[in-house]
């Protein structure tokens, strides 16, 4: 065999290797994930007890069942909130929890980012870039507010927050407040920007993608 047949040879194979790779990998990932967290939804059903646990009732363990038990005891606890006594239930239990010196700072700041994510506004929905760590040098980030009031009115111009996430782990990243005129908006979706990010830029969404995709996650 000669160098030339060889090396067209190996070539070959190594793109059927990547290409099996590209199929798997994606695959692999997602179960994986989808399978951690089944198996911390599975961890719910130790709230029931003993005798009403699926391996008491059928003798064995059924993966998938603490995620609907999860589900409904979401519900559960949505449709008691929502009512009159509910909403009495959750102030009092508010107002004891803030009494407590460390628990109030965690409980406090956890509940008014799920408010945030949850509610109608625009956080993590405003994909933007800012100069950073140095100027000329530009990173990706989420715009998690438009003003810091205090912040603004002590320089004398609109500050707003931007949340920088981590490459390859988007849930770890910093908290940056900088001014408004230097926040550059951008056409781009969270989703595009989070893949972005996830991938380190080898997904890079074009400009048209792009637009279409935040047009579709507005509505």
């Amino acid at each position: 065999m000669t160098p030339a047949a060889a090396g067209s040879r190996k070539w070959g194979l190594r793109r059927y290797l990547v290409a099996g790779i590209l199929i798997w990998l994606p695959i692999l990932a997602t179960l994986w994930v989808v399978t951690f967290f089944i198996h911390i939804m599975d961890e719910t059903l130790l709230l029931l007890p003993l005798r009403y646990r699926p391996e008491a009732l059928v003798g064995f363990a059924l993966p998938g069942l603490g995620a609907v038990f999860a589900f409904l005891v979401v519900l559960a606890t949505g449709l008691l909130v929502t009512n009159l006594i509910g909403r009495q239930l959750v102030a009092f239990s508010e107002e004891l929890l803030n009494r407590i010196p460390v628990v109030r700072s965690v409980y406090g700041g956890v509940k008014s980012f799920a408010e945030s994510v949850f509610s109608q506004s625009n956080s993590f929905r405003k994909v933007v870039m800012i100069e950073y760590p140095r100027a000329g040098v530009w990173s990706l980030g989420f715009m998690t507010a438009e003003d810091v009031p205090e912040i603004s009115r002590k320089t004398g111009a609109q500050h707003c927050c931007v949340y920088i996430s981590n490459a390859l782990n988007a849930t770890a990243g910093f908290l940056v407040i900088v001014p408004r005129s230097q926040v550059v908006e951008l056409d781009m979706s969270v989703d595009a920007a989070m893949k972005m990010i996830i991938t380190c830029g080898v997904v890079v969404p074009n400009e048209t993608m792009a637009k279409t995709e935040a047009v579709t996650s507005a509505v």
